[in-house]
């Protein structure tokens, strides 16, 4: 696979990882309650800043 296939593919998993926390961080402020809001508001923020380091990465490689 060449570099440039796999900085794509690699940017796609990141934007994915974005779709991720905003549908977690939706569920998290309007759906869920106690525990589980406090879980997935995490998770949502940890997927937020893997996927912008992950995209900040590919951007300046």
């Amino acid at each position: 696979m060449s570099p440039g296939m796999l900085k794509m593919w690699i940017s796609v998993a990141g934007m994915g990882l974005m779709f991720l926390a905003i549908i977690t961080i939706y569920l998290s402020r309007f759906k869920l309650k106690g525990i589980f809001r406090v879980v997935t508001a995490f998770l949502a923020y940890i997927f937020l800043i893997i996927a912008g380091f992950t995209l900040f990465i590919v951007l300046f490689t």
